[in-house]
């Protein structure tokens, strides 16, 4: 052996002596680090599986956790997974960035299924050159002092800040003013990040009364003013109940509350922001008229309600009492929210099984309004999983003006559905007040992204109008669209729900 590979071993022996004491050391800590586990879950009594199956059973949660990841990105089929499948989710980030939204091969969804909708297409359809623009609708005209014109068939549902980060309300508000459409406050009240973007806002009046209460947590007519001062609040909506938890008021952990939010809603940093279930001051039709009428009569802005229905009884009650007191005394709006879930933190036995889904709701209440000749005072918007265009164009067949969604527009601004809204880890910034987690969200280009998703929303809605032989949306009726029954063949919705007004 020569002597500079002599010299390379004699050089390399300390190192490798170093290097073996290193990993000897390494697996005894290792060693230790699992015997202290063992004795520790040998001794708990709080878990069985890790008490009879110490160390290993802590795979069982482990594998339980990474579930969630295998199932979306390799498991699931793209029209498998809940609340929303990945073709759903795929058409919206599309969307969202401006790119084509075109497939080809043919529809992987199984169109047999109970409740999918079939759009009645035109043997003869409306051409490009006969179409028209979407048309506008008024809110409140000839009842308010300020009422709100708004044309856009999508519009973003109530999120709060606090529920969503600063960046996210940011890019949310930018793209709502590009895009012409409105943005809810949801019940946390207004902050500085709604007005900057330009938006149109409608402003919620939770059941805390967020930004809208005196220091006893009534509603204050001051605070009212205030709100109203500001040209771009359009509208007032009080909410009553919301998909993700009929019943319950909104919930928001301690640890999303911090100092700017606390400020915002009159509570203490850190404590969890826990809404009563419902206003303190309205426990009838009677009492929620004199609300609507009271806010009216303040800010001078329409104003209505949102709830969920879990039956109609209560709605006939709410006609008969305009009736009795005059058609000016009914709410300018009802916002129909649908009770299987929402973005919201709630209990799982309400998001699964309390309050009625959309599908049934918005035709009844609109029959409703029908009956008692209030559904040309009375604009109807709804909310409910209705993220891309065919549940837009039948929401419009069902009868509503107007559909406001959450979800949806969290998928333009880049959710994954890694279903952590309820925590402060969100991975994309949109729900988490983490800074670190914000930096991957940049106001500018997701309020670009925001906008390109209102505006392929409305086109698309458009194209299956003129499929169905219409000049535009807004003339969609139930007659235009079927839903496949337990049989496997479709039935008219104007069959299912014959009492509205057909022509």
């Amino acid at each position: 052996m020569s002597d500079s590979v002599t010299h390379v071993i004699d050089m390399a022996t300390p190192w490798l002596s170093i290097l073996s004491d290193a990993f000897l050391f390494f697996i005894g800590l290792v060693v230790l680090f699992l015997a202290i586990v063992f004795i520790r879950d040998v001794t708990q009594t709080k878990d069985a599986v890790l008490r009879n199956y110490p160390v290993i059973g802590h795979f069982r949660y482990i594998l339980s956790t990474l579930g969630e990841f295998f199932r979306q990105y390799f498991f699931a089929m793209d029209r498998e997974e809940m609340p929303f499948n990945r073709a759903e989710r795929e058409w919206i980030h599309r969307a969202s960035k401006d790119k084509s939204v075109n497939i080809a091969f043919g529809s992987t969804k199984n169109l047999s299924q109970v409740g999918t909708m079939i759009f009645e297409n035109c043997p003869f359809p409306t051409l490009d050159e006969e179409a028209a623009e979407i048309r506008p609708i008024s809110i409140g005209e000839g009842y308010c002092d300020t009422p709100y014109t708004a044309k856009s068939l999508i519009n973003i549902s109530a999120m709060s800040f606090g529920a969503l980060s600063r960046p996210a309300v940011q890019a949310l508000s930018k793209g709502a003013r590009m895009a012409d459409c409105w943005y809810n406050t949801g019940e946390g009240g207004l902050s500085s990040f709604h007005l900057e973007g330009g938006a149109d806002i409608v402003f919620q009046i939770g059941t805390a009364k967020y930004g809208v209460r005196d220091e006893h947590g009534n509603l204050s007519d001051e605070k009212l003013r205030e709100i109203a001062a500001h040209d771009q609040v359009k509208m007032f909506e009080i909410k009553l109940s919301q998909g993700a938890k009929p019943g319950k008021g909104g919930i928001l952990p301690g640890d999303k509350v911090t100092e700017e939010i606390a400020k915002i809603r009159g509570i203490e940093v850190g404590e969890p922001s826990i809404s009563p279930n419902r206003h303190l001051d309205v426990n009838s039709v009677t009492d929620l008229l004199d609300m609507i009428f009271r806010v009216r009569a303040i800010t001078g802005k329409p104003t209505g309600f949102k709830s969920v229905m879990g039956g109609f009884q209560w709605i006939e009650e709410l006609c008969l009492e305009i009736t009795k007191r005059g058609i000016a005394s009914a709410p300018d709006f009802i916002t129909i929210d649908s009770g299987d879930g929402g973005t919201g933190a709630a209990p799982m036995t309400l998001m699964d099984h309390v309050g009625l889904p959309i599908k049934e709701s918005l035709p009844a209440v609109v029959d409703i309004l029908e009956q008692h000749s209030l559904r040309n005072r009375i604009k109807v918007i709804t909310s409910g999983k209705l993220i891309n265009p065919v549940g837009v164009a039948w929401a419009l067949c069902a009868g509503a003006d107007f559909v406001n969604s959450a979800r949806g527009f969290m998928f333009a601004l880049g959710c994954i559905q890694s279903l952590k809204c309820n925590k402060n880890t969100c991975p994309t910034g949109i729900t988490t007040h983490n800074t670190r987690l914000q930096r991957g969200l940049n106001p500018q280009d997701k309020a670009v992204k925001v906008a390109n998703y209102v505006k392929q929303i409305n086109h698309a809605v458009g194209v299956i109008s003129h499929s169905c032989g219409v000049r535009e949306p807004r003339e969609l009726q139930r007659k235009h669209v079927r839903l496949v029954q337990h049989n496997g063949l479709s039935t008219r919705m104007d069959q299912l729900y014959p009492k509205s007004k057909q022509s």
